[in-house]
């Protein structure tokens, strides 16, 4: 195992973006551009790495993940449920409410399978344990609750041979995995393939390279941290900022790994004091990790 002592010397910042929650990463192929998210600002984001550019759309309410739709625009995981985005106008369309009878609740992270159904979870904005779930929105744009008992819907993703899905509840302290179905879009068996000690931080946003390997962002982790299949832990990335909040494969080759970082605590936005100790937090990273990713996949609905 190598595990990294120092921050890595191949970590640039590619947007000094000062996002006080960035989150979600996907990458879009057809277009060579990376959507994310900052959910507190309440915005969609697609960033151009060929020109620094970085084109954003306000939603309104707070945003948990964008993906790319197949038929045009994006669909997201908003505060109220499922909703589809035109990003030239910044029209929001609502196509699935979810737990419209739980006010303090809101989407969090999300993304899409290989058949292009989108998953996203819940979480209570207060973190009220046990109170969010899991759902997936199927092409025909039903809603199906697949998890339950949830503490913060994070991080998700599939093997390469579609069999096993991994998935974060941030509040559970560890990284699970489920069989996967993938015709029938069911998990079954649940095991915790990995427990994350609280001190290297919570588990967040994930995502799965070509040799069926998990990279886990770590909320006040300050890390990357790459599991083998079997749950060992292989690397661990170092950042210069603490809340590590996400991650996608992206570039040409799909062996470009972008992050996105916060800059707030669980009760707000950092401090001056705060941002003078971590000033890239809230930015967009990019490492070459040496292996490459698996395709984004958009929702088909």
């Amino acid at each position: 195992m190598s595990h990294d002592k120092g921050i890595d010397p191949g970590l640039e910042v590619v947007l000094d973006s000062h996002a006080i929650l960035g989150e979600g990463p996907s990458w879009d192929d057809v277009s060579g551009r990376l959507l994310w998210v900052d959910i507190v600002r309440q915005e969609i984001h697609r960033f151009d790495p060929r020109t620094g550019r970085d084109e954003r759309v306000r939603v309104e309410q707070p945003v948990g993940a964008a993906v790319v739709r197949a038929g045009g625009g994006y669909a997201a995981a908003v505060r109220d449920g499922f909703a589809l985005v035109d990003p030239q106008t910044g029209h929001v369309e609502l196509i699935a409410p979810v737990e419209l009878d739980l006010p303090g609740n809101r989407m969090n992270d999300g993304k899409c399978d290989s058949l292009g159904r989108f998953w996203g979870g819940t979480q209570a904005v207060d973190h009220t344990p046990a109170a969010g779930a899991l759902y997936r929105l199927d092409i025909d744009r039903t809603v199906h609750l697949v998890v339950d008992d949830v503490g913060i819907s994070n991080g998700l993703g599939w093997s390469p041979d579609d069999r096993t899905m991994y998935y974060i509840d941030t509040a559970a302290n560890r990284l699970d995995a489920f069989d996967f179905e993938a015709s029938a879009g069911t998990v079954s068996a649940r095991r915790c393939l990995a427990p994350l000690a609280p001190e290297e931080g919570g588990g967040d946003g994930l995502t799965i390279d070509a040799e069926g390997f998990i990279w886990v962002a770590l909320w006040d982790g300050w890390a990357l941290h790459r599991f083998a299949p079997d749950g060992r832990l292989d690397r661990a990335v170092r950042f210069p900022v603490s809340h590590v909040t996400s991650c996608c494969f992206g570039g040409p080759n799909l062996d470009e790994l972008y992050v996105t970082t916060a800059s707030m605590t669980e009760t707000g936005p950092f401090d001056a004091e705060r941002l003078a100790r971590e000033p890239a937090s809230g930015s967009l990273f990019r490492l070459r990790p040496g292996v490459k990713g698996l395709p984004t996949h958009p929702y088909r609905g």
